[in-house]
């Protein structure tokens, strides 16, 4: 890496935002540009980790080593070509991803981890600025003709991958806009709907055809697309909503969520959509069910609709808020230091609970005092209340 003191000498800067008073009050995005040079320093702080389990966490495999350093190197040209080499759409990931890479950021383990997200965004940024993202037309076209049903982000990464390798390609939407999930599911202010038309305006100066209002299979027939085209790519979302069966689910006033964000783009894009029909939060007293991203989704539209509170159930339990004080890495290091002791966690394993003398799972505890030997090490004890402590002369 360029820097390989950088993560001991920089710490992690948080992404720049918006005020919250001013971002109430319209659908604009919530994050500001990252200052290149700070960005600089920011990727930096990526370490020579060796293994670098961000790669894992992506999971399109981005080789987010090598453009973090070439950010910090200034060679940006070249940043935005290995950024491209694994994600055919960083414009949208870099806004919409919950950033697993960043969970699996060897850094992360003991520290705040690198700021993969902001670093990917401002890449492909500057890259649309300096005129380096431009139409790919393939050079020879092979004469196969391939239909893709659905324009969402599978959809339109399968269509620009086919397209660039010469095959014909139409895509087919039902809605009466291209973008699906990203079109009619994401909220304005998590991404502004003009970077996705951006990109669509260069896929059809690829060569790519879109075809609105087109439901297969009840508009469009299915035979029809066999008879035209040499394959089909079925890149349908999952439409069907997960619903509650529970007592007063029949009442007024309770809907899905996708059906709620839905008509808010649609009035964002410009669509007249009558009050009587339009699902409004205003004034009204709301409980969000679920804390993910689409629960995080219709709680900053709730706020900026005007509601008058609004209250969000998660089913798991909140998680900490800052790291436990005793010991920040897993497990299962611990268990291999001499005279040192585990901290009072369950064992992560079927082995290490059997050692420790706890209840597992998948293993039950002993009932009485355990010694274990073999051909490579030697360790006894008396007493299982030690919880996971190994003897120093083991």
């Amino acid at each position: 890496m360029g820097k390989v003191t950088g993560f001991l000498e920089i710490k992690r800067k948080k992404w720049p935002t918006r005020p919250v008073g001013e971002r109430l009050r319209d659908w604009k995005e919530v994050y500001l540009p990252f200052p290149q040079d700070e960005l600089k320093k920011q990727a930096a702080r990526c370490m020579d980790c060796g293994i670098p389990f961000c790669h894992q966490g992506c999971p399109l495999g981005n080789i987010i080593p090598d453009w973090n350093d070439l950010v910090y190197k200034d060679h940006w040209r070249d940043a935005i070509d290995r950024l491209h080499a694994t994600n055919n759409f960083p414009e949208w990931t870099g806004r919409l991803c919950p950033a697993p890479c960043e969970g699996s950021c060897v850094l992360e383990i003991n520290d705040d981890p690198v700021t993969i997200k902001a670093i990917e965004l401002s890449i492909v940024e500057r890259a649309f600025d300096e005129g380096w993202v431009a139409p790919r037309p393939p050079a020879v076209r092979t004469g196969k003709r391939v239909a893709v049903i659905g324009s969402g982000p599978a959809g339109l990464a399968a269509a620009q991958q086919l397209n660039r390798a010469g095959h014909s390609v139409t895509v087919f939407e039902r809605a009466d806009r291209i973008g699906g999930l990203l079109r009619y599911g994401i909220p304005e202010f998590k991404m502004e709907k003009r970077y996705l038309d951006r990109r669509l305006q260069l896929m059809e100066k690829e060569g790519v055809v879109f075809v609105t209002n087109a439901h297969v299979g009840v508009g469009v027939p299915v035979e029809a697309l066999r008879d035209q085209f040499d394959a089909i790519v079925l890149a349908g979302g999952a439409c069907h909503p997960r619903d509650l069966p529970v007592p007063g689910r029949e009442l007024a006033g309770i809907h899905f969520a996708m059906d709620y964000l839905t008509l808010q783009n649609k009035r964002c894009e410009g669509d007249a959509i009558p009050d009587a029909d339009f699902i409004t939060a205003q004034g009204k007293r709301v409980v969000i069910i679920g804390g993910g991203d689409t629960g995080a989704d219709c709680l900053g539209t709730v706020h900026r609709q005007g509601a008058r509170s609004v209250h969000q159930f998660e089913l798991l339990p909140r998680p900490p808020d800052t790291r436990a004080p005793d010991n920040p890495w897993p497990q299962w290091p611990n268990i291999f230091r001499r005279g040192t002791c585990a901290p009072s966690k369950p064992a992560r394993s079927r082995w290490s609970a059997r050692a420790a003398g706890w209840t597992s799972s998948r293993s039950p505890a002993p009932s009485s005092p355990w010694t274990a030997t073999s051909s490579s090490s030697r360790w006894a004890s008396s007493a299982p209340s030690a919880r996971g402590c190994w003897p120093s002369s083991a």
